[in-house]
């Protein structure tokens, strides 16, 4: 005999109304294409895009209208400088070159040798001491400290001009004047150079990798150089930078300060040129063509330099 069992029967699909939930009853993830409301497209963008386009081209082409008007009148001759239209160029350029090499024996190269003087010396020195100070200021805690960063900022709210003429009746009492010292000197503390690294001290620098110096024996100048220098590089390139441009551009300092021609930078020198152009009209192609000369280094410098600005902050610690 066989035994028959009676098995109920399984139903793969639970009934409606049951405990459990059908697949069908699950609940649906929204969709991804589906974008929200608020996010606007790219139709709204594009004329907020163009507008903020337009005004970076307006204000490049009035930031560069002047240098290129000074490029194409230094290829003018003195004939053509007022008698043709403004930016039409010509082809006397390298004769205006030869011409301002020969004004007085090449007296405007020896300016530009002078200016090169004042601010390559200037700036290294200024930062130098911005790096030293900045460091102090950031790192070290001493008495005065607060007192001693609010004249700093006081410093920095200064303008130069108004210190040329007691720095000149200072540096008349020991005889620096009319001398080299006489511009460099009053350039080498710069209260914005100490600022800037002071800030970028505090930001670069960990104070962990300060006391693991001093814990392994480390003297505080050993620190400053091997460690902390090489991360406040991009900063003291700034800096660097920033005291260079405003020593090349320096007119009222060596002005006051100096009396013989052979002293002088570029921009005292060309204002003399410029200043006897009024009875000489052929100078003027003279101070254009050496003001066009004047801006090349300063380009140059700028290209050669601005690759320190896109190193990571802790690439010169592991340089290091």
């Amino acid at each position: 005999m066989t035994a028959t069992t009676n098995m109920p029967a399984v139903n793969p699909r639970p009934a409606s109304g049951s405990g459990v939930p059908s697949p069908s009853d699950a609940p649906r993830l929204p969709s991804l294409s589906r974008r929200p409301k608020t996010l606007p497209s790219r139709r709204a963008k594009a004329p907020m895009s163009l507008g903020t386009t337009l005004v970076l081209l307006i204000g490049a082409l009035y930031c560069l209208t002047p240098v290129m008007w000074v490029v194409i009148a230094s290829t003018k001759d003195g004939s053509e400088l007022f008698s043709t239209f403004t930016f039409l160029p010509s082809t006397h350029l390298w004769d205006n070159i030869v011409e301002l090499t020969q004004y007085r024996d090449g007296l405007y190269w020896r300016w530009m040798l002078n200016t090169a003087l004042y601010a390559g010396v200037g700036a290294v020195l200024s930062t130098y001491v911005s790096m030293l100070s900045g460091y102090a200021l950031a790192k070290f805690t001493f008495p005065g400290k607060s007192g001693v960063f609010k004249v700093l900022l006081m410093g920095v709210l200064v303008p130069g001009v108004i210190l040329a003429i007691p720095q000149y009746f200072l540096l008349a009492q020991v005889g620096m004047t009319n001398t080299y010292w006489a511009v460099l000197v009053p350039q080498i503390i710069s209260p914005y150079g100490i600022y800037l690294a002071r800030i970028y001290a505090a930001a670069a620098v960990p104070t962990e990798i300060i006391e693991s110096g001093r814990t392994e024996g480390a003297g505080e100048l050993f620190i400053l150089h091997r460690l902390a220098m090489p991360m406040m590089l991009p900063g003291l390139v700034t800096v660097f930078l920033f005291q260079f441009v405003a020593i090349w551009n320096n007119f009222m300092l060596p002005y006051i300060m100096l009396g013989d021609d052979k002293l002088f930078p570029i921009t005292v020198g060309l204002s003399g040129l410029l200043n006897q152009g009024s009875t000489v009209p052929a100078l003027y192609t003279l101070v254009i063509t050496g003001a066009l000369l004047s801006i090349i280094p300063l380009i140059a410098l700028f290209l050669v330099l601005q690759r320190y600005w896109r190193v990571d902050l802790a690439a010169g610690a592991v340089k290091a």
